[in-house]
């Protein structure tokens, strides 16, 4: 699979309204979820991908570039790559994200997530899924359960997208990265505690059980308890 198309979820073309905007809003997607760490796929495949021309992509890229998301090097061995990362765990990082939302905002967005995401597990542990699926869900978990604080969130996003994207369904898919995207940078603020990892992973291992089981109510009350941790780990850093 090329890494187009796995980044389908987020990079699905572009319709009406300013393309040029909304490039920039779907590269910075896959830049601040993780989904891309050192450079972005070939141009020629973007464009296609995204439905624009390649001077429209170019000026996204120049856009984000000049924004310091990427560096743009030309030659054989060029590319547009990733320089983005995000600002160290912090109170300062999480009250000023929160801030940036609003109250309400934080609410919904949570609320948001919740449902999609338990509606995708629920989904997922209904279908008829294939032994490559199974596999790849397998392996999602096992790197995110063996992941360090460094590079941990980025492998959860991954974890997380992977059970949209295996429905089969890319509204849903883009949705819930859409839904991943609106809590990112309140959970880049939050430190990675090896505590938290270690009980998140219990709870990964439920979820994907659950799916692997055909047991779509268990799916999506595994997800539901994952996501209210999650939750109160964000009240108990803002308290």
């Amino acid at each position: 699979m090329s890494e187009v198309s796995r980044l389908a979820a987020v990079l699905r073309p572009v319709r009406g309204g300013n393309a040029f905007e909304e490039t920039v809003e779907r590269l910075l997607q896959v830049i601040k979820l993780g989904m891309v760490t050192e450079k972005l796929p070939p141009e020629r495949e973007l464009a296609v991908q995204l439905g624009i021309s390649r001077v429209t992509l170019r000026e996204a890229i120049r856009a984000l570039q000049e924004a310091g998301y990427l560096d743009v090097r030309r030659g054989r061995y060029g590319g547009a790559f990733v320089t983005y990362a995000p600002p160290p765990p912090s109170q300062t990082e999480l009250r000023k994200a929160v801030n940036d939302m609003g109250t309400d905002d934080l609410a919904d967005a949570l609320t948001f997530r919740m449902a999609v995401d338990c509606g995708a597990a629920q989904v997922l542990a209904t279908a008829e899924l294939s032994q490559a699926q199974r596999s790849t869900l397998r392996e999602r978990l096992l790197e995110v359960n063996s992941a360090g604080p460094d590079d941990y969130r980025r492998l959860d996003t991954a974890f997380h997208l992977a059970i949209a994207e295996m429905t089969g369904s890319p509204l849903l898919a883009a949705t819930g990265a859409d839904a991943r995207l609106r809590v990112t940078d309140l959970l880049n603020a939050i430190p990675v505690l090896h505590r938290n990892i270690e009980h998140a992973a219990t709870q990964h291992e439920a979820i994907v059980a659950a799916i692997l089981n055909g047991d779509p109510d268990a799916a999506r009350r595994a997800v539901a308890e994952h996501l209210e941790g999650t939750a109160a780990l964000l009240r108990g850093f803002l308290a």
